[in-house]
C-alpha cells in the first residue's frame, strides 16, 4: 500500500472529476437553448419591426456592413420568379451597388411573433436603377426573423412578383 487509508480517493481521479463536471457544465451552458425572452410580446414586435425597417434602410443605402449583422448566415431570399439568394449574394450585391436606390421603403409593415419566431409582412416600394436600368415596382414580401443568442436575425424572405400599377 501507499501510506493512503483504504477506499481513499486518489487526489489525481478528484482533479479529473473536477475537470469533467467543469468541461460538463460548460458545454451544457452553451448547449443549452436560448434563455425565454423576458421582452413581452409587443416588445418583440417593436423590436423586429424596428429591425427589418433597418434592414430595409441599409438596401437602399448598400450597406453590406449593417445587412450582414441583420442577415442570419444560412439566410434565403426567394423571389415570385423562383429565384434564390443567400446572404453572400445580397452582400456581394449591395458591395457592387448593382442597384441604387431612390425608394427602398415599407409603405405597410405587419408583425406578428409567436415565440422565438417573428414574421413581417409587408408592402414594399422599389424605385431606382438595377444594372443601370429603371425600376420602379411595388411587391409584398414575407421575412422570417428567429431570436437567437446575438439578438433577431433575418432567416428567409419571401417576395412577391412584382404588382401591376394601382393594385393593392
Amino acid at each position: 500500500m501507499d501510506g493512503r487509508r483504504k477506499g481513499a480517493v486518489r487526489p489525481s481521479v478528484v482533479k479529473r472529476v473536477h475537470a469533467y463536471a467543469a468541461v460538463a457544465l460548460i458545454l451544457g451552458v452553451w448547449g443549452a437553448a436560448p434563455p425565454a425572452s423576458a421582452a413581452s410580446p409587443a416588445d418583440d414586435e417593436k423590436a423586429v419591426a424596428a429591425l427589418d425597417t433597418q434592414y430595409q434602410a441599409a438596401v437602399k443605402a448598400n450597406d453590406a456592413e449593417t445587412m450582414g449583422h441583420i442577415l442570419a448566415d444560412d439566410f434565403v431570399l426567394v423571389t415570385g420568379r423562383g429565384k434564390t439568394f443567400t446572404k453572400k449574394d445580397l452582400i456581394d450585391g449591395a458591395k457592387a451597388k448593382s442597384e441604387i436606390y431612390e425608394h427602398q421603403e415599407e409603405l405597410e409593415q405587419h408583425v406578428r411573433v409567436w415565440g422565438d419566431t417573428a414574421v413581417v409582412t409587408a408592402f414594399l416600394w422599389i424605385k431606382g436603377t438595377s444594372e443601370g436600368k429603371p425600376i420602379d415596382y411595388k411587391l409584398w414580401f414575407s421575412d422570417t426573423y428567429v431570436r437567437t443568442p446575438n439578438g433577431w436575425k433575418y432567416v428567409h424572405g419571401q417576395a412577391s412578383l412584382p404588382l401591376p400599377d394601382q393594385q393593392h
